[in-house]
């Protein structure tokens, strides 16, 4: 009897410890396999070009890029592949943003070892995989809108503005983060100067407590 191939899954978290304990959550799954891991957003998108995997599962906080801008970028460059969100942020903001950057899922850290395994196969089906918490939000913005006749809204900043705000509050210079984007210098002051302007803000600390409050960079 042909056994179906085993999900392929690359694993992104920060925290080595974090990753050890998911991986030997799904590595005790049959038909599921790490394939990859990534402690950043960036190193993540790598691996993934590299490996291709069926699934990725992405911690929200990590450095260079976070795991909702990685997962953006996934859903643009490899549709293919599926997305989890596995994170300690019980925010629905973050759910919000998690759903509209393409992931499938999201999954609270404090009950991985109760809900992982099941959100993977319900992704891999093509389910949505949404702690209760989730769906309540969920339910409560849509009867909102529906109420008030409201889309969704805008989000303050675009996507690059966003991934130059995460990189100068991680202290990084003009001339770095140029070189990380593949842009110029001056494009790169531009959009910070962009960015003061749209969120009222006067200098790279107010942006730095900017990144930290809207959850880009941990404290």
């Amino acid at each position: 009897m042909n056994h179906p191939a085993p999900t392929r899954i690359l694993l992104a978290d920060d925290h080595a410890l974090v990753r050890r304990g998911v991986r030997l959550i799904l590595d005790g799954e049959p038909d599921l396999t790490v394939v990859a891991e990534a402690d950043d957003g960036a190193e993540a998108l790598e691996q993934a070009r590299v490996h291709r995997p069926d699934l990725a599962i992405l911690d929200i906080a990590m450095p260079r890029l976070t795991g909702l801008q990685a997962a953006r970028e996934l859903s643009r460059s490899m549709p293919e592949t599926r997305i989890l969100i596995l994170t300690m942020y019980d925010n629905e903001q973050f759910f919000f943003e998690a759903l509209g950057a393409g992931a499938s899922g999201y999954v609270l850290k404090s009950v991985a070892d109760r809900d992982l395994v099941e959100a993977c196969h319900a992704t891999m089906r093509g389910e949505p995989f949404l702690y209760p918490g989730a769906v309540n939000a969920l339910i409560r913005d849509y009867l909102d809108r529906a109420r008030e006749g409201r889309s969704l809204p805008a989000k303050a900043i675009t996507d690059r503005e966003e991934e130059i705000l995460k990189l100068v509050a991680e202290g990084y210079t003009s001339q770095q983060i140029a070189e990380m984007l593949v842009i110029s210098p001056k494009t790169v002051e531009r959009h910070r100067a962009n960015l003061l302007a749209k969120l009222g803000l006067k200098d790279r600390l107010e942006l730095t407590r900017y990144a930290i409050r809207t959850g880009l960079i941990e404290p």
